[in-house]
């Protein structure tokens, strides 16, 4: 009796598997960096300086926006400074020496600013920094 030995087909490279994996991953890397750049507020146009330290933002920082009317914005929503005070205190008992960066508008009263500054050292935070820019390069 004759036996007939079939052998399987060679397989093939399942690319559709490797191209969903590569549009998962473009699309996480679009979205997240979306949300890093999602606390800089277009509209404010903050003031010039020669030096200053770097801009990288530090894991966890909290960005304050203060706009050209006086508003604040934390995480895109408007806020008042009592309301202002309560995030900012019960972020701080959670976290200990919780960054904070004021981003005020180049047209903001300095008295507006400083009203960020005290609500924030008033919540117990104490590492606060200041966005600026790099002037105009002269012509």
């Amino acid at each position: 009796m004759k036996f007939s030995s079939r052998k399987p087909e060679p397989s093939r490279l399942q690319l559709t598997a490797m191209i969903d994996i590569l549009l998962l991953l473009l699309i996480f890397f679009i979205v997240s960096h979306q949300y890093t750049n999602s606390e800089t507020e277009l509209s404010v146009s903050v003031p010039t300086a020669k030096e200053g330290a770097d801009p990288s933002r530090q894991k966890g920082e909290i960005y304050i926006n203060i706009l050209s009317d006086g508003s604040i914005k934390v995480e895109g929503n408007v806020v008042d400074l009592p309301a202002l005070l309560e995030k900012l205190s019960s972020i701080a008992m959670q976290y200990e020496n919780q960054p904070v960066r004021i981003r005020g508008d180049g047209g903001v009263p300095y008295q507006r600013i400083v009203e960020v500054i005290d609500t924030c050292q008033k919540a117990g935070i104490w590492n606060i920094s200041f966005a600026t820019q790099k002037p105009a390069p002269s012509k």
